[in-house]
């Protein structure tokens, strides 16, 4: 094994991969760059998507109604002025997060239309080289939905910042450490969502139902979880169309019931719009107000929704569904609920059990917020290209909010905050160490590659070594070299298959790859070796090629290579002879004796003949290289794949041996075998062990 190629097999692992190997080409599809963001959805898909959304995204805000005022005064009933404060609270909350951060400017950072914290993650390591793995190549930019959309505005700024992402690893680590944190706050509010919508609903029964108590209220509500996640397994939009009339019903009632609060109440509770009473309201209550926003900002639980869900629907149905329906709903509701509480103030602080959920609930959708906040405010400056200074004001007014509002909710951290920050951290921690022990067997793998010219000198002069019928595919990380895997395989069987493809999965930071531009081929050495390497490519949402659909598209893509490869070959070969001809027309013309000429013409004739040779043998060649393919795959695909055993070496740190040989040798244990993903069948799978040494 060699760790180090020679110059001439660097610059062949180094080059990046013909563009011609790609299946771009083969199947004579032009990419249009953008296939998935720009597809022109009709107003009445639209229309359609706006009304499932509603049955799946909005249950969660809808609901906020009925604890949001008994977590915000838990004490007892408040004054009036204090209930207007509140208010007041409530509507500019409602109108700056969900409405103008989020419908406005969030949901325009998707990723080809769909949102997360992994799309904002995925956007930005499309234009920074941010990522761990150096496994990026040239072809993956012109896959459809991999190009970005940017900006013609000067770039300094984004330039800038791009620059010092990709030169300080430790910018990169922080990135991925707020993706993570993101994504595991997302799980988090997750657990906690169905409990408190569920909860807080069939709370409302006991006010009327005095005979129920809290037990009762707790059975019932599991009973209702129980029977909504049974329907779970229908698919989204079966969900989406069963709870959406539910969920509009709803919208209708409490929007109606608080409009008819206000004319019969209070018709000047609209004097809360003033924002005089926010200041009013700290004013009087001091601490107490500044704690009391952690029941305030449950008016906003489930805006994260509306982004992490969009690839369910589309950007505009998200924006018709609130800004129609949930946010002039939602106003009412407040609005006329109030109006009804500053006349019966007692009623304030009924719904109890609910109020230890809260407490854990804010704290893990604002820890989403605030990444959602950050990681926008870098696709500002780098992608879209803003001016800086609209960029800061994005990032300090709603970065500023959600650190008020996280940290009152960091003061109710011992009364249930500490639930979503335990959870959260125990994912971090679980992903944090997968990745870092992936990345290292990377490295590993990348630093002992095999040279091509060893390999084929291996080949050549090992007696011993047999290349038995049939077809051989070898799964490594590498997208470059050959893996040293290799050397395993050939120490321990003393043989090889007659045709060896060198498997890469990589899984690309875009949504999905469409079939068609899936599997990029080229050959690997010398043809007669009948080696090739396949990079199969995945975006983050694509599931598995199943192995019998995997066999017949990767065959038809080496078939397509060979061809496409001796097609490029005679073009260049024509090239070359029309460059010559017209040199010797060149020639001839300033030439006066005939004899010249006639010498020049029987030159041309000889190129001629020799071009048709080298075509004539190019064709034979390749129906001989297709006719062993297609024997080869008669004789059996069998997968060779690698057993790894992960060690840490002697002088590794306490931290370096817990991450190795707790977390990840736990995970390691617990997850799937690489054949199960890999959808690899049992029968016809060869493993050899093989140590990595981190």
């Amino acid at each position: 094994m060699e760790g180090t190629a020679d110059d001439h097999d660097e610059m062949e692992n180094r080059r990046p991969l013909c563009r011609l190997d790609s299946l771009d080409v083969e199947a004579n599809h032009i990419p249009d760059g953008m296939r998935h963001s720009t597809k022109v959805l009709s107003k009445a898909l639209i229309l359609k998507l706006a009304f499932e959304s509603i049955g799946v995204i909005y249950g969660d805000l809808g609901t906020s109604p009925l604890y949001v005022y008994s977590s915000t005064f838990p004490n007892g009933p408040p004054s009036n002025d204090d209930v207007l404060g509140a208010l007041c609270l409530i509507i500019y909350t409602l109108s700056l997060i969900p409405l103008l951060k989020y419908i406005v400017f969030v949901l325009q950072a998707n990723d080809n239309g769909n949102g997360g914290t992994f799309a904002l993650y995925s956007l930005i390591c499309r234009h920074a080289k941010v990522s761990r793995f150096q496994n990026e190549q040239v072809e993956d930019q012109s896959l459809c939905g991999y190009r970005l959309q940017r900006s013609d505005r000067a770039p300094r700024m984004g330039a800038k910042i791009k620059e010092a992402l990709e030169g300080s690893p430790f910018a990169k680590k922080v990135l991925l450490l707020l993706t993570l944190l993101g994504t595991c706050a997302v799980m988090g509010d997750g657990v906690l969502t169905p409990a408190i919508s569920v909860l807080s609903a069939v709370d409302g029964i006991q006010t009327k139902v005095h005979s129920l108590t809290e037990d009762h209220v707790v059975l019932i509500s599991v009973a209702v979880l129980v029977i909504l996640f049974s329907l779970q397994r229908s698919g989204t939009e079966k969900v989406a169309f069963l709870f959406a009339p539910c969920v509009i019903i709803w919208f209708a009632f409490i929007g109606g019931i608080g409009i008819f609060n206000i004319f019969k109440y209070d018709a000047s509770i609209f004097r809360a719009f003033n924002p005089y009473y926010i200041i009013n309201y700290f004013q009087r209550n001091g601490r107490q107000g500044w704690i009391s926003l952690g029941g305030i900002v449950l008016a906003i639980t489930g805006t994260e929704a509306m982004f992490a869900d969009l690839g369910h629907f589309s950007v505009p149905s998200v924006q018709i569904a609130f800004a129609s329906l949930a946010y002039p709903s939602l106003l009412a509701a407040y609005i006329g609920q109030e109006a009804h509480d500053v006349e019966n103030l007692s009623v304030i602080g009924i719904f109890r059990s609910t109020t230890y959920i809260g407490n854990a609930y804010g704290m893990a959708v604002l820890a989403v917020m605030l990444v959602t906040t950050t990681l926008v405010t870098l696709i500002m400056v780098m992608i879209w290209r803003t001016k800086l200074y609209l960029a800061i004001a994005f990032f300090t007014i709603f970065g500023a909010i959600e650190v008020i509002y996280f940290s009152a909710n960091l003061y109710k951290f011992p009364e249930g905050g500490w639930l979503p920050v335990a959870f959260s951290s125990v994912l971090v921690i679980m992903m944090a160490a997968w990745h870092y022990v992936t990345s290292k067997k990377y490295m590993f793998e990348s630093d002992n590659k095999i040279s091509i010219s060893s390999l084929e000198r291996r080949l050549e002069s090992d007696l011993m070594l047999n290349r038995v019928p049939g077809i051989g595919l070898m799964y490594t990380q590498l997208v470059q070299g050959v893996p040293p895997i290799v050397d395993l395989f050939i120490e321990n069987l003393r043989a090889l298959h007659s045709v060896i493809v060198f498997v890469s999965v990589k899984h690309l930071p875009v949504s999905t790859v469409p079939k068609d531009e899936r599997f990029l081929v080229r050959r690997v050495g010398n043809r007669d070796y009948r080696m090739y390497r396949s990079v199969v490519r995945y975006g983050y949402m694509d599931p598995a090629i199943p192995h019998g659909e995997f066999e017949e598209c990767l065959m038809e893509s080496l078939k397509r290579f060979v061809r496409l490869e001796s097609y490029e070959l005679e073009m260049l070969d024509r090239g070359m002879y029309i460059e010559k001809a017209e040199e010797n027309k060149e020639h001839s013309s300033n030439v006066r004796r005939s004899s010249h000429s006639t010498e020049d013409k029987k030159r041309s004739s000889g190129s001629i003949q020799e071009q048709q040779s080298n075509i004539s043998e190019r064709k034979e060649e390749v129906r001989n290289e297709l006719e062993f393919l297609s024997t080869a795959r008669e004789e059996g695909i069998t997968y060779l794949l690698g057993s790894s055993v992960i060690e840490v070496a002697p002088s590794s740190s306490i931290g370096k041996r817990f991450v190795v040989n707790v977390v990840y040798n736990l995970l390691q244990r617990i997850s799937r075998k690489s054949r199960v993903a890999l959808q690899i069948p049992h029968k016809r799978l060869m493993e050899v062990g093989i140590t990595y040494t981190l």
